[in-house]
């Protein structure tokens, strides 16, 4: 008798990815069983006989899972493979045997902390947006933003057709100049370059921007280029942050309603904009 199942499961406790982005290396043709390419979300196999493998490499079920704070320079993609061959944050990871992959997004132009994990449950809820867990980023705009502007970035604005979420926005005085000046910008969503777009939505574009936060782990010693594993403490401290996001969340949406479902003003705004993009 064999153990077997979903694909998706396994490479998710086997901290290849989350389920869903399990699902989706599965539909880009990424995930191999016993040599044949498995497309089909519904396939099964037993992680003890099949040769389950992912871009090449074999899945372990029993691997270790790490946790590493990456300070990513420019010109990295940030992914762990990339069909144009530009440098990924990979090459970065010297001496990292793990399966280990991004958590989240950080733009080729772009520096800064980045998390990097093989826990795939934990990256899936630091990277969900009903979680809302805290990135805080520098940038370095052209031109000073006046009080209009600031208010209109904290505030939240239109991009690509939505609204951004409220961000806490505050101009750091000791940097500002004649040319330009460096926002502290902390956002609690995951769009695509979207410090960027704000900046440019309110006619100051970013000339440089980094990470310098992602929920309460900082670093400022940590050198560009240069990774480290985090401690157990920070681990326990981004899981606490996870459940505070969510447990606030709920609290905002209210009690659950008879029949168990919730649908949150949240929820609604994402559904309203899915129905937007699909148009």
């Amino acid at each position: 008798m064999t153990d077997s199942f979903r694909l998706q499961k396994i490479l998710s406790q086997a901290g290849v990815a989350s389920r869903r982005a399990s699902e989706q290396l599965m539909i880009d043709g990424r995930v191999t069983v016993n040599g044949e390419t498995v497309r089909e979300l519904g396939t099964k196999a037993d992680p003890a006989r099949d040769d389950i493998r992912v871009d090449g490499r074999r899945v372990k079920i029993a691997e270790a899972r790490r946790y590493l704070l990456l300070n990513k320079p420019r010109g990295y993609v940030t992914t762990r493979s990339d069909p144009q061959r530009r440098p990924t944050v990979m090459d970065l990871l010297r001496g990292v045997r793990e399966y280990v992959y991004p958590v989240g997004r950080l733009d080729f132009d772009s520096e800064g902390l980045l998390l990097l994990t093989n826990d795939g449950e934990l990256a899936a809820e630091l990277t969900h947006p009903s979680h809302g867990v805290a990135r805080v980023y520098e940038a370095r705009v052209l031109g000073v933003p006046d009080a209009h502007d600031l208010e209109r970035l904290s505030r939240g604005l239109m991009i690509d057709g939505r609204r951004t979420e409220p961000a806490d926005v505050t101009l750091a005085p000791a940097r500002r100049a004649a040319t330009g000046a460096t926002l502290v910008v902390t956002i609690r969503e995951g769009r695509n370059r979207q410090v960027r777009k704000m900046c440019e939505a309110i006619g100051h574009p970013v000339d440089h921007l980094r990470r310098i936060a992602i929920g309460p782990i900082r670093d400022r010693r940590l050198e560009t280029g240069s990774w480290r594993d985090l401690t157990t403490d920070e681990v326990a401290l981004l899981r606490k942050a996870v459940s505070r996001t969510g447990a606030a969340l709920r609290a905002e949406d209210g009690p659950m309603p008879a029949g168990g479902h919730r649908d949150s003003s949240r929820n609604r705004r994402h559904r309203s904009a899915a129905r937007r993009n699909n148009r």
